[in-house]
């Protein structure tokens, strides 16, 4: 079943994806890439992208209660 995804969806799951990645390296070595590239887990910009994520992540949460086109149908 194809499911039409607007561009916000689209965005939404390369966002969620970049900070699950983050966060498998975080869990595997200990690497925050966020931080390293932003200077460190409290600067402001490494703070917004977190919470850039963080609304992905609740926006991506709609997804799961979609239904595709075909399945009205």
């Amino acid at each position: 079943v194809k499911m039409n995804r607007t561009p916000l969806d689209r965005l939404a799951l390369v966002v969620v994806i970049i900070g699950a990645l983050n966060w498998l390296l975080i869990g595997l070595f200990g690497f925050d890439l966020v931080a390293a590239i932003f200077g460190g887990s409290a600067a402001f910009a490494s703070k917004a992208v977190y919470t850039i994520v963080g609304i992905a992540g609740l926006y991506s949460i709609s997804l799961l209660f979609r239904e595709s086109a075909q399945a009205r149908e």
